[in-house]
């Protein structure tokens, strides 16, 4: 069985080795401890899934809570159909929060183009010649 120390995840994963200590806090990481007084982290291959997962879900938006508790789930025996649809359900959550999100910037993008409007029709009405130099 492959392993993998702190220095090899963190470089194959474009992370800091503080990350990784980080999300070995958070429960989403659990490699054994060798060495002298256990410092040296062993990694095994189930970490790397873990890790890997676990960036997935940030890519997606979702919180590392949100990340340990569906990939917790998808390392228990229960019934696949719980972690399904427990899975559904924070994206769900997630996909609504994004969809507000892309409605506020819609709005808020939107009043930034009127009030370039106003400004270049104010521009143009004390400087005739400025307003067309400013129109895209």
């Amino acid at each position: 069985m492959a392993t993998y120390t702190i220095s090899d995840l963190a470089r194959e994963f474009d992370l800091t080795t503080r990350a990784m200590r980080f999300y070995e806090d958070m429960g989403l990481l659990q490699p054994e401890r060798a060495g002298p007084g256990g410092r040296n982290r062993i990694y095994s291959g189930r970490d790397r899934t873990r890790l890997r997962l676990t960036l997935r879900a940030k890519r997606l938006g979702l919180s590392l809570s949100e990340a340990k508790e569906i990939i917790d789930l998808y390392d228990s025996p229960r019934d696949t159909g719980v972690q399904l649809r427990r899975f559904l359900q924070v994206l769900e959550t997630h996909r609504k929060q994004l969809e507000e999100q892309m409605a506020d910037l819609r709005a808020n993008l939107e009043e930034v183009r009127e009030h370039e409007r106003e400004a270049q029709e104010l521009l143009r009405k004390i400087e005739p010649t400025a307003g067309k130099v400013m129109d895209n």
